[in-house]
């Protein structure tokens, strides 16, 4: 049994598509940001950074108890765990792994700063707005022409998927326009279609 610290964020949804199309047992634990959960000194215990998702695999190396952060870490895990989603190929796990680092590293922090600035923000801020919802444009233009000709990220259904779609599925807290990247559109109504994504969403 997987344990699943987490919450209805991108980078929750991340961790709990993953859990669904790997079909591993997992226990949710909601830990809600919005009460400030994730400073609790419990949650600080499996998560040094306060950050969800977490989990602790019960059943981990050799059978002892494995606990990982940071959601990038977590689908890596998984993947070496059950052998699924990501390649074996060298050369396709390298592609597989430089998208994973594309979205932690950018497709991630600029959307989020998007979403505060665009939604949350306790006052206008033009020039961080203008400067994230950019970049934010820039790094979709980027995914659609790597989607073009493309049924996914890499070739095939793999982590990249699971860590770029939920980010993406958030496009209107971006001011995206999803007729102005075709690509991403095509994919994201595929990816979409998956039940185990469809599942997903819903947790917690």
């Amino acid at each position: 049994m997987i344990d699943l610290y987490t919450w209805g964020t991108p980078n929750g949804y991340k961790a709990s598509i993953m859990l669904e199309a790997c079909r591993l047992h997992y226990s949710v634990h909601p830990i809600n940001i919005l009460n400030d959960e994730q400073f609790t000194p419990d949650f600080l215990r499996i998560s040094p950074n306060n950050k969800i998702p977490a989990i602790v695999d019960h059943d981990g190396f050799d059978g002892e108890p494995v606990t990982l952060f940071e959601s990038g870490a977590i689908l890596i895990y998984l993947a070496e765990k059950t052998g699924e989603f990501l390649p074996t190929n060298k050369r396709k796990r390298l592609e597989v792994l430089q998208w994973l680092m594309w979205q932690m590293g950018g497709f991630g922090p600029f959307l989020g700063q998007a979403h505060h600035f665009n939604r949350f923000a306790s006052e206008q801020v033009p020039y961080a707005i203008e400067r994230y919802n950019t970049e934010t444009r820039r790094l979709w233009g980027v995914l659609d022409k790597q989607l073009a000709g493309k049924q996914f990220v890499v070739d095939d259904l793999s982590i990249a998927d699971f860590a770029i779609f939920p980010w993406a599925n958030r496009f209107e807290w971006q001011q995206i326009n999803l007729n102005d990247f075709p690509h991403v559109q095509a994919w994201m109504e595929r990816m979409l279609q998956l039940p185990f994504v469809q599942r997903g969403l819903q947790i917690p």
